[in-house]
This record gives C-alpha cells, sequence and structure tokens, in this order.
C-alpha cells in the first residue's frame, strides 16, 4: 500500500550539509519500514523506538539540529500516521514542480502539442523568391527545440552510444525549419530576421530569483521561443603547459557572448579546477578567471542566454544564410512587455474559471496572447512539439527548471495572459478548489521552486498527492517522477533496499526540501 510523505527543511541555501542529508536519507528509511506496518494499530518502530522519538533522536543530531524540520506521514485517504510541524511552512525548492506539473497534467492534457511557425506578412507579399519584409520565427512555448534525446529514459534503458558518433545538434530543429523554408523557394529577405516570443509576456525572471542564479543554465530565462534551453554549453580546456591561456569550446558554436579569457591560466599538475564565471544580466561580455590544472579533464558548464528570442533570430538567420537565403536585415527580438497587474500576493489569490472536471483548456495553436492571428500571415514552415507528457517526463526526472516555467506559463495563455501571475493563479484555483489543499498553506512566484519566496506545508504537498492519486491523469503523472536508484535525479540516492524502486520524491539539494511518495 502506498503512503506519502512530505519532508521539509528550512535551512538556508548553500548551507546544509552533505551530513545533513546522510541523516535525511536515514530519517526516510525510518518512515518507509514504518510505512510498511500500516496495518498495525500502534506506531511502527525501527530500531525498538516508536517511530516519534526515532525521528526526533535523528533531527536532533549535531549534523542537523540548527536546521528546522517538517515531516507528514499519511495513508493514501489522508488518515495521518506521523506528523511533526506539517502546517509550519517551508521553502519548497523543486517540490513546487509537484503543484505545476499536477495542474499543467490534469488542464492542458498529456497530448498537447505546441506549434513553432515561421511566417511573413501577407502585405509584403512573396515574389520570384524575394520577401520584401521580415522573416518571422514565432515560438508557441515549445521547450524542445533542442539536442535532447526524448522521450526520457533511465539510465538501463538506453542504448549503447556510439563514441565515435558526432554530438547531436543542438540547433537541429531550428535547421529543419530553415530547411523547410528554403525549400519554398524564398532566396531573399529583405527585412530582418524576428524572433517573437509574444505569447508570454517579457518576464524572463520569476520574482526573487538570485541575481547569480541568472548566469547558469539551471537559471535560464523563460521565453516562449527556447533554444536549447536557453543556454549555450562552453567546455574549458587547459593549455599544453603550465602557465598556458586555457582555452574553450561552445556548443552551439555560434557567436553570441564576448568571452575574456585573459585571466585563465593552467594551472601546476594535480591542482584541481578554481576558474569562475562572471556575466552580468542582460550583458553579453563573460569573464573567466582562475586556474585549471594541466591534468585536470575539461570543466563543463552551461551558460544562459541572455535573451533567447534574439539568440533564436540570430541563429535563424545564420541558417538560413547557410542554404543561400540572402538577410538584409539584421536579427532581432520581438517582445511584449508585461503590464503592471499588482500585488503578487494579492492578485495570485483570485480565483479563475476552470473547465469541467475531465475537460481541458483549449487555446488556439499559434495565437500569441498580444493578439496575432496566423490567419492574416502567410505560413511558411512550421514544427509541432512533444506532447506535455513527453516533456513531463523529462521536466521532473531531472528537475528541469525552465520547462516547469513553461509549462506554468502555457497554463498562464490558456487561462488569462500569459504572464507568471495569471500561471500562478492558475495553479492556485486548481489545487484549491479540485485538490483540496488549504490556500494558507503555500504561496508560489514560479512554476519551478527556484525563488526564495516560495513557501509550503508539508500537509500542502501530501493533500495534492493525495487528490492525484485519484485522478485518471494519475498513473500518467506518477511516471514522470524520479525513482530512487534508477533515474533522474535520483540515480545515485536510495541505491538499496528497502528504498531501491520504492521512493519517487521532487528535491532541491541545494535548499534542503524533498516530497516522497512511497510505493
Amino acid at each position: 500500500m502506498k503512503r506519502w510523505l512530505a519532508v521539509g527543511n528550512a535551512a538556508e541555501r548553500g548551507t546544509l550539509s552533505r551530513m545533513s542529508f546522510r541523516f535525511l536519507h536515514v530519517l526516510l528509511l525510518s518512515v518507509s519500514i514504518a510505512s510498511a506496518c500500516a496495518q498495525t494499530q500502534a506506531l511502527p518502530t525501527y530500531d525498538g523506538l516508536p517511530l516519534a522519538e526515532r525521528v526526533q533522536r535523528i533531527t536532533s543530531e549535531p549534523g542537523v539540529v540548527r536546521a528546522h524540520w517538517g515531516v507528514r506521514v499519511t495513508k493514501l485517504d489522508g488518515t495521518p500516521v506521523f506528523t511533526m510541524n506539517d502546517v509550519q511552512l517551508f521553502q519548497p525548492a523543486s517540490n513546487a514542480k509537484l503543484f505545476t506539473t499536477a495542474a499543467a497534467m490534469a488542464l492542458l492534457g498529456p497530448d498537447t502539442t505546441f506549434e513553432t511557425r515561421v511566417i511573413a506578412s501577407p502585405l509584403k507579399p512573396i515574389h520570384e523568391g524575394n520577401l520584401d519584409g521580415d522573416l518571422e520565427l514565432v515560438g508557441d512555448g515549445d521547450p524542445n527545440l533542442s539536442g535532447t534525446t526524448l522521450p526520457y529514459l533511465s539510465p538501463a534503458q538506453r542504448p549503447k552510444v556510439d563514441p565515435n558518433a558526432p554530438p547531436v545538434d543542438p540547433l537541429r530543429y531550428l535547421a529543419q525549419l530553415a530547411d523547410k523554408v528554403a525549400a519554398t523557394g524564398l532566396k531573399h529577405v529583405a527585412g530582418n530576421i524576428v524572433g517573437d516570443d509574444t505569447l508570454f509576456p517579457y518576464e524572463p525572471y520569476p520574482e526573487d530569483w538570485s541575481i547569480d542564479d541568472a548566469v547558469w543554465g539551471y537559471g535560464a530565462p523563460v521565453s516562449a521561443l527556447t533554444i536549447n534551453d536557453n543556454l549555450i554549453n562552453i567546455k574549458l580546456k587547459p593549455g599544453v603547459n603550465v602557465g598556458d591561456p586555457i582555452t574553450y569550446e561552445l556548443s552551439p558554436a555560434m557567436p553570441w557572448y564576448s568571452i575574456n579569457t585573459v585571466d585563465a591560466k593552467t594551472g601546476d599538475a594535480k591542482s584541481g579546477s578554481h576558474l569562475a564565471i562572471e556575466g552580468m544580466p542582460d550583458s553579453r561580455n563573460i569573464r573567466i578567471y582562475g586556474t585549471i590544472a594541466v591534468d585536470s579533464a575539461p570543466d563543463a558548464e552551461e551558460l544562459a542566454i541572455n535573451d533567447p528570442a534574439d539568440y533564436a533570430a540570430t541563429a535563424f538567420k545564420m541558417l538560413l544564410e547557410e542554404r543561400g537565403v540572402k538577410v538584409d536585415g539584421k536579427p532581432v527580438s520581438k517582445h511584449r512587455l508585461p503590464q503592471n497587474e499588482g500585488s503578487f500576493t494579492v492578485e495570485a489569490r483570485k480565483p479563475v474559471t476552470l473547465p469541467a472536471a475531465g475537460e481541458l483548456a483549449h487555446r488556439a495553436t499559434g495565437v500569441s496572447a498580444s493578439g496575432a492571428d496566423p490567419t492574416s500571415h502567410t505560413k511558411l514552415a512550421s514544427l509541432t512539439s512533444q506532447s506535455v507528457a513527453t516533456d513531463m517526463m523529462l521536466t521532473n526526472k531531472i528537475s528541469q527548471n525552465l520547462h516547469a516555467e513553461i509549462f506554468l506559463h502555457q497554463l498562464a495563455a490558456a487561462f488569462g495572459n500569459g504572464s507568471t501571475l495569471s500561471g500562478a493563479r492558475v495553479v492556485r484555483t486548481f489545487v484549491t478548489q479540485r485538490a483540496g489543499v488549504d490556500p494558507e498553506d503555500f504561496i508560489f512566484f514560479d512554476g519551478s521552486g527556484l525563488s526564495g519566496h516560495d513557501l509550503v506545508t508539508p500537509r500542502a504537498i501530501t493533500t495534492l498527492l493525495q487528490y492525484a492519486a485519484t485522478q485518471p491523469w494519475f498513473a500518467t503523472w506518477k511516471a514522470t517522477l524520479p525513482v530512487g536508484g534508477e533515474d533522474g535525479t535520483l540515480r545515485a540516492r536510495f541505491p538499496g533496499a528497502p528504498m531501491k524502486d520504492h521512493v519517487s520524491r521532487n528535491r532541491n539539494v541545494e535548499r534542503g526540501a524533498c516530497a516522497v511518495g512511497l510505493h
């Protein structure tokens, strides 16, 4: 029989030690064994101690005693097995994805897809291969225009990779669109190449995303036109000799950032890697400094792209020109500026009207929230996305922040104006009205849990999970969660009995929070 467990740890971000997590895993082991004894009347025991005392002793250990713990263990029908601070608020970290993706699965539906289009205005007709105007690449919120292999497979299911095979091109889908455009006979664009992400308002960073997060791939800005997860992979390599400058490789191998490596040198053997990367928001200048040992393996990092729509337009222009399409203009981005919607905490509590249970939201594919009608444009090419369920498998298995944010904005586009606030309103309405979560038990400012303003109680998480378990979409949604010892963020955790294959969890190591389903 399944039990739901929610554990919260309110230690400050970045201060929870590895030792703390060792104790956390002991706590989870205690609860898993307790859950297996659900038929008994008394509290289950472990090592001869009642569960409550066992938890008390674990959370009083010197390595974690300064942290604040919240635990709620229930039967599947909601009957409590054990609680500790379960109605106090904690930072959820990636547990917020449980709420976002459950709402998306129920309201958007597992089979929903999105369409990326290349369009031209009929007021500027194409004549003899010439377009006297702009060519627009219009994003529809497809998060998987990248080199990522889908569907997600666990490591045990993945085919053997040929080490001599070339890497998958992260721009492959843009290349497909460029092929389709070239196949129409277009030879010349007199105007610009426009990256249009106006389906969502231009809110690249939700409230209280840390400024240092914005440099890295896990904090990539949100956009309806997303290419390669809005990040650039950079591989930093030592030089041949000590004192030599480092070298680097970019993927996609397209000029975007101006990278300064003057202060990045090759260090002595066995000295390790001590490289640092600095960049300012909205700047295309990156500084790399420090040292990397001459005998070190390359240091691979992910740099966030500061303006995804502009980057997409730049890449698309390059790909068109490689196919013989001459472009007179330049790559530009087209954004829809956000509006002042008032206080987030006040406005997010205003409910929206949801479709009847079992019915799905309907947004006309290709219609941007700014009012652009696809029938008023000439469509030269398009690509249909993977399904919601396919992307959700990737999103939850590896805890992909950007994709969770795009789910939030897709909900916002289906029920409102596409904004972060509108998406938060949809999620709140869903989990309070449908799942029965107490409205005072949570507040979310984003869809991924990266915001430091997000708060949730353990009780809210178990209530959501209990509700989800009764829904027709539950099996599809549950399959997207990582499994202990098997895949995703839990591949290296809980590798042995009795936890292996019996724990599904969303987690965020830095912030020390987790939610667990015991099978």
